[in-house]
This record gives C-alpha cells, structure tokens and sequence, in this order.
C-alpha cells in the first residue's frame, strides 16, 4: 500500500501541485470487476482545493485521472450499515456513485479522510451527510487557532512528511548525555548549566592546543630551512655529474648507430643463406636419383620402384616455385636445363620399353580361345595386365612430363592390341554361330555354356505341338524341335554376353588406371529419341543411342516415368577412344550377329531385346562396362526395330489370314499362335525392364486378332459368325485369365463379354428350327398386339382364332419336338468345333432358352385365349428328358 501511495502521489498529484491524503481500492456494483482507485488531494496553494479523484491503471505502473469531483460538490456518504462492516458504500455527488471497497478497513479510513476534509475546509458551505457509519469514525473536529495547531492538524490528515531520523551517532551521543544527566529532564536549569561549563572546559582545551601547536609549527620551520640547504648542496652534485657524462653520452650513440648496422648485416647473411638452402632444396637432385633415372632397369620391380620414386622427386623439381626475379640467375638456368634433360631422355626411354612391351602382347594371336573344352569363353588378359600394372606411376609422370609421347604411347598401344582383340572377337563370334546352329547334344549342355542367373529360360513352355506354318518368320512358331533351338539360342546369346562384358570391363578398368583417364563424366538426359528411329532418322552418334535407348525404357504401365531420370553416365572423351581403337570390330561383330540369329528365326528377337537391355539398364557396378552399354546400346536399337518388325509382319499375317469356306472354321490358327507366343513372352520378359515394349506388340496383335475374327466371322459361309466369334473369343479369353496379363484386362473383359453375347445369339437363332411354325405364329400374335390390338381379341382374328391355334399345336407332338430337337443336336456338333468343348455348355443354355420360350407360349395362349382349354401337347418335364436323353444318346 506505502508503495502505491508513493507512485500515485510522485506520478499523478504532484504535477499538479496536490497532496494526496487518504485513497481505497474500489470496483463498481453490478459490472465487470475493474479495480480502480479513489483519493481524496488537498493542492499545495492558498486557498486550498479538495478533490475527489477516480484514478485508473493504464499499463504497468502507470496511472491516469479517469474522473474528479470537487469535496463542495459531495451531498452525502453512505456506509450502507453502521453495524456490519461490509465493503459497499455510496457517494452522492451529482448523481450516486455505488462502490465496493478492496476491504472494510480501507472503506472505513476513506470515509473518515472525507469526515476530516469536510471539518476542516468546508467550513462556510454545506457539509455533506454521513449516514450509516458507525460514529466511532465520526470524532469531534476541534477548529484550528494558530500555526501550531494547524501543523497538527495537517499531522493527524497524514501531512507530516518532513521530520528527519536522528543520526545512530547522534542518537547515541544524545543518549549518552542524558544517561550522565538523569535531572535534565526534571531540572532544565540545572542541566543548561551544566551544558554551559562544559562548554568552558571544552575551551580552555582548545585554547591550550592552539598555544602547543605554535611551538611544534617553529620547530618544523626550523627543521625545513635546514632540509633547504641539503637540497642545494645535492643539486650542485648533480650538475657536476651531468656535465662530466655529456661526453659519455657522445660516445655511446656512436657505438649504438655501428651495433644497428652489425645487427643489419647479420640478419641480411642469414636470409640469404635460407633463400639458397630453399633454392638448393628445390631443385637439387640426389644422386641415386639421377642415376635411378639414367641407369635403372625398366624391366624389374626394383628398377620400376626406384624410377617411380626418382620421376616423383624429379616432377616436384620442376614444378617448383622460383621467384621470378631469381629465374635470371646462370646457376638456376644451368640446374633447369640438367632436370629437363634428364626428363627427356627418361621420358624417351621408358616410351621405348613400354612399346616394345605394346608390340610383344600385340603380336601374340594364338588360339587362345576355349573352344576345345566344349565351352564358349572368351581369353582372358590377365596376363598382360598384370605385366603393365606396375608402370600406371609413370603413365601419370608421362602425361605430365612429355604428352605428346604420352599420345603416341597410347596410339600404339591401341594399334597393338586392336589385332590381338580383333582377331578373338572375330573368332568367339564364328563360333556362337556354329554353336547356334548346331544340334549336337555337347552344345545344349548348359553348364559348358556357364549358363545361368538371368539369362536362363526359366520354366516349361509345356507342350506346343500346335504349331502354325513358318512363313519366313512373319508367323508364331511353336512345335516342340523349334523351341529347342531356342532354347539353344538363349543359352548362347546369354553366355555371348556373360563373355564379352567381363572382357570390356576389365580393358576399361586397366585403361582408366593405366593411362589415368578419369572418372569425368558426360551426362545425357532422357529424351524420347526413339521417335527418331521411328520415323527412320539414322542414329548418328553415342549420344544420340542413349536418348533414344533412354527414350524406349521402361515403358511398363502403371510404373510412373520419372523426367527427370537419373543421367546416363558415359566414360570421358578419351576412354571413349581408346576403347573404340580396342573393339573397332565389337559392335560390327555383335550386329553381325545378330542379324544372323534374326534370320535364322525371328522370335530370337524377344530374346535378344530382353538380354541387351538387361546389360545395357545394368547398374553401373554390374560387370557392364560404360563402353560395352554404348555399343549394346546401338544393338538395341537394331534389336527394337528387328521386334517391331517381327510385331508388324505377324498382325500383317493375321489380317492378310483365309480360311476355307468348304470346311469347318473352328479355332482360328492366329488365335492358337497367339497363346503360344505369350506362353513363351511371358517367360522371357519375366522381371525385365523391357516390359513396356511387350506391353506394345501385346496391344498390336490383340487388337488385329478382335478384327481378324470378325471379318472371318462374316466370310465363312460354312460355319455361322456366331460360331466363329463366340469359340475364338471363349479361346482368347481363357488363354488372357490363364496368363493373367496386366495391360490386356480390359480386352480380356471385352473378350468374354463378346463370347456371352454371340453365344446367346446362336441360340436364340438356332432354337427356332425345331418348331418353326409355332414360333411364326406366335411372333404374329405379338405383332398385333404391337399394333394395337387388345389380347382378348386376337382370337377373333381369322388367322389366329382358336382353330388355327389348335392346328399348329398338332403339328408339333411330342415326338415330333424330340425328333427336332434331335436334329438340332447333330448340326450343332456338326458346327462347333472340338477343341473348345462348348457343345455341352450351349446345349445346357439351349434348354434353359426352350423352356424360356415354353413358359412364353403358355402365357400368351392364357392371356390371348382366356377360357379355351388349349395347351401344348408336351409339358416342362418332357422337355428335360428329350434335352437328357438327346445329351446322353450322343
């Protein structure tokens, strides 16, 4: 509360020159509870002015005047109850003023601040009226005569702010004195007199001191002119002293000035012998260097070790950083020229060893080829690696040190190996293609082939006796000796690759380490190039084979393509040269081949799309090197267009397909080949990322098979549509759920719905021959009423009265409907076909449409001939035993 007092009084009343004398925490009746101030101030001036001020909190520690009354302005002060102390209480000023205290007390000291205010200064006005207070707050105000009393009456208002705390000192000083005067209190005269004569003693003293202290002031005096005359004497000394030093003092800056100079010089001689130690050190040669590069046989491991550590030391002599300035000294040029000599002639040197080494390798063409074991391998050069390897060190010096011997080094060892390479890819290939085509029973052994992982045909085809005719490949093949080829075929184009790519890979590791061609790397983005090749545009280089393989990847439904797919890492500029100079015949030989097994049979196409594309999409970690995915790269595209082509010359074949009119059609021979081909696709592109090309040629020919069978359908004129498309569809539809082939769901839908369609239309067409003339008669009935004839009358009409209706019942008996349905038995076994097995399942659906068309009759003979007592000679259960027995008798 003292805090609060003191921050209102210093922030709000006393800018305005006002005292604040007595304040309550109050909230107003019947509102939100909002806590405010009210405080009555007396201002400073004469005469004074009472107020009543409502005083508000605006932020932390800040308050403002929110409303003010005048004290005259006050008409009455209700404390609610004289005997209760509550915290409500009423003000009237021009209106009442509800209000409710923080607590009684404050109420009660707010209201008798106001009763004493009122006393004092509303003196000639009307006072206000306190009415329920308790008159303990209401005391007798005595009115003020003279200053004193007014002063204590401002003390009683709580305005004696300016007494001031005695000192502790003086405080206990006082006590002191009135402890050794205990009358003082009782006898003031006595104690000023006492007061008094100590105040003499107290005197006397000081008057001694101040005698006393005069003779000690002469004595100083006294002693000080003496201390003056030892200082004189002291500084004539000293003058003495500096005149006799001013000559040392000479002396002594002439001897600092030489020390500088000696100082100088030695620092001058220290940094020059450092700047030629440094010199010296860079490009000073150690002798067993010198003589390691001169000297040093290339040819053992000791002599390789000890050049490479000599062209180490020799390369950081001549990439040593000489100040420009001292590049001009003879010495230096003289030690320049030694280590560029001895560069050379090394240089030279190991450029004559290595070639020979180059040569020597070159010229070794044997047959090293594993033919004679049976198995298709390529040689290894392990060998030869192994007997360059220690020399990539110096390579690296080379390049550095002298490129252009560096490039020719190269040259050679391309031109050398290109004949050995040249000469076993030459032969590896003629012997895949004996092996392709060979029947004996050694090259069908798989394990001498190394076949497997991937690349094996997994599973069995199972029996493909239901082959069609091979008509230059442009047809699906399928007996049993075929697939046997093919077979043959896949284990040695797996085992062509297996081989070749292990060979690629490790020349190109050797290469990369060996000449110390990099890892910088050329990034193609994915493009669809393959339109190109589709519109005939000749591939023109290495970038443009990875757009377009990038472009036909992955086409597979429901596999989202990524644009911005992972960048095709190709090997640098010159790894792509010296592999190209190694395997200039690879690519020729691989295409070479491959048009080969196309022309042996052109199914070998899936086989190949599916194995490239694998080597080419392989992970860079694969044994698949950048170079071989290139040049599998252009064979698949040769291989993408060889099966596309072999799509299209098989959907020409099924639209160009005749069958003969004279017998029966059955199943179409494109539709058995069809199930054939995916058999043997669905195996081959199990798991691989060429699926979406499958996907392709799978639409193409299903589409040209759904046209082909219409258009047969309506040409055969022995075997009804119908019956053409219905057992074609049946066949297609269960050959699409046995495959369970993704992207043809929907034409295997639209597969079996043309299969229920037409089928239910052959029985609706085929049912009306056993009663012919009943079916016409009822198909007149309901053409009248169609045209508007009431039921009840159509027995009125002369060519549907009751006779003529009883007349076409008789010719149809019960014997007579079982000898129809007899026939109709035999022509439809005449006219569907074995293979599909659907005479039992149309029977079963032409009865079900017999006793539809029975319960048919039967209705409308009640609803056309009410009251006529006609009905068909054979009832429901006889149409169930002629369909049984029919069945059964056959």
């Amino acid at each position: 509360m003292t805090a609060i007092r003191h921050t209102l009084q210093r922030d709000v009343f006393l800018p305005n020159d006002e005292r604040l004398i007595g304040f309550v925490h109050v909230t107003k009746t019947g509102k939100k509870k909002k806590v405010s101030f009210l405080c009555a101030t007396v201002t400073t001036d004469v005469p004074a002015q009472v107020s009543v001020h409502k005083v508000k909190k605006v932020d932390k520690d800040t308050y403002k005047k929110r409303q003010s009354w005048n004290l005259a302005e006050l008409r009455e002060v209700d404390g609610k109850d004289s005997c209760i102390d509550i915290p409500d209480f009423d003000l009237h000023f021009d209106k009442c003023y509800k209000w409710i205290a923080s607590n009684p007390a404050e109420k009660n000291s707010f209201i008798e601040t106001l009763w004493k205010l009122t006393q004092r200064y509303l003196k000639q006005l009307k006072k206000p009226d306190f009415v329920n207070i308790n008159e303990s707050l209401l005391e007798e105000f005595t009115p003020v005569g003279d200053q004193s009393r007014v002063q204590h009456a401002e003390d009683d208002l709580g305005t004696g702010d300016d007494y001031q705390v005695l000192a502790a000192r003086e405080e206990a000083d006082l006590e002191r004195m009135m402890a050794e005067c205990e009358f003082a209190i009782g006898n003031a005269e006595a104690f000023v007199e006492r007061l008094a004569n100590d105040l003499s003693v107290l005197d006397g003293a000081n008057i001694h001191s101040i005698i006393e202290s005069q003779q000690e002031v002469a004595r100083l005096m006294h002693v000080l002119d003496e201390s003056l005359l030892e200082v004189n004497k002291l500084e004539n000394n000293l003058d003495e002293y500096d005149r006799m030093l001013e000559g040392v003092r000479v002396h002594m800056e002439i001897m600092e000035q030489k020390d500088s100079m000696i100082q100088i010089q030695s620092q001058n001689h220290s940094k020059l012998i450092d700047q030629l130690r440094n010199i010296i050190g860079q490009l000073d040669m150690p002798h067993h260097y010198k003589m390691a590069i001169i000297d040093s046989d290339l040819g053992t491991p000791k002599g390789i070790l000890d050049c490479t550590d000599a062209t180490q030391c020799l390369q950081e002599k001549m990439e040593a950083e000489i100040h420009p300035g001292l590049n001009k000294l003879r010495a230096i040029i003289d030690q320049k020229d030694l280590l560029t000599n001895l560069q050379e002639k090394f240089a030279q040197r190991l450029a004559i060893h290595l070639n020979n080494i180059f040569v020597q390798q070159g010229s070794m063409t044997g047959d090293n080829l594993a033919y004679q074991s049976g198995r298709l391998a390529l040689p290894k050069h392990h060998n030869f690696h192994r007997d360059l390897i220690p020399y990539p060190e110096l390579m690296q010096w080379l390049k550095k040190a002298d490129y252009t011997s560096f490039k020719l080094l190269s040259r050679n060892y391309t031109k050398s190996l290109h004949k050995l390479y040249s000469h076993e890819i030459s032969e590896f290939f003629e012997h895949a293609k004996q092996a392709l085509i060979s029947k004996t029973k050694s090259t069908l052994d798989p394990k001498k082939f190394g076949f497997g992982g991937r690349g094996q045909l997994q599973g069995s085809t199972g029996d493909l006796s239901k082959s069609g005719s091979k008509s230059k490949g442009q047809e699906f093949h399928g007996s049993e000796a075929e697939l046997t080829d093919r077979q043959r075929f896949d284990m040695v184009f797996t085992q062509v690759l297996n081989e070749v790519a292990p060979m690629c890979q490790a020349e190109q590791d050797f290469c990369a380490k060996f000449f110390g061609l990099g890892s910088d790397t050329d990034y193609v983005q994915s493009a669809s190039s393959s339109r190109h090749a589709e519109h005939g545009s000749n591939p023109g280089g290495k970038d443009f084979v990875m757009e377009e393989l990038m472009g036909t990847i992955d086409s597979t439904p429901g596999k989202q393509k990524k644009e911005d797919k992972k960048a095709t890492i190709l090997p640098n500029n010159e790894m792509r040269e010296v592999m190209a100079d190694l395997f200039q015949t690879l690519e020729p030989e691989l295409k070479n081949f491959i048009a080969f097994a196309e022309r042996v049979d052109n199914f070998f196409s899936v086989y190949m799309l599916v194995r490239i594309g694998y080597q080419v999409m392989a992970s860079p970690n694969k044994q698949s090197s950048s170079y071989l995915r290139m040049v599998l790269a252009n064979c698949l595209i040769e291989v993408k267009r060889n099966f596309d082509k072999y799509i299209d010359g098989i959907v020409t074949s099924i639209r160009e397909t005749k069958m003969s009119r004279k017998s029966k059609c059955g199943i179409l021979p494109f539709v058995k080949e069809f199930e054939w081909f995916a058999e043997q696709a669905e195996t081959v592109f199990k798991g691989s990322d060429r699926r979406g090309d499958l996907d392709k040629a799978y639409s193409k020919l299903i589409q040209a098979q759904f046209s082909a069978i219409h258009k047969i359908a309506l040409d055969h004129q022995k075997t009804p549509s119908d019956v053409v498309i219905f057992e074609n569809f049946h066949h297609l539809h269960g050959t699409l759920s046995r495959l369970k082939i993704t992207c043809l769901e929907a034409e295997r839908k639209e597969a079996k719905q043309k299969y229920n369609d037409h089928l239910q239309a052959y029985i609706r067409v085929s049912l009306g021959r056993p009663m012919d003339k009943l079916n016409q008669f009822f198909e007149g009935i309901q053409v009248l009423v169609s045209q508007g004839v009431k039921e009840e009358e159509v027995g009125y009409q002369m060519a549907f009265n009751k006779q003529e209706l009883r007349k076409v019942i008789r010719e149809y008996p019960g014997k007579e409907v079982r000898r129809g349905l007899d026939n109709l038995y035999r022509k439809m076994e005449k006219t569907l076909c074995e293979e599909e097995n659907l005479m039992q399942v149309s029977w079963h659906l032409m009865q079900e449409e017999f006793i539809r068309q029975y319960k048919h009759f039967e209705d409308l003979i009640n609803r056309c001939y009410p009251g006529a007592n006609v009905t068909l000679e054979f009832k429901v259960e006889d149409v169930l035993q002629f369909f049984s027995e029919i069945a059964q008798s056959h």
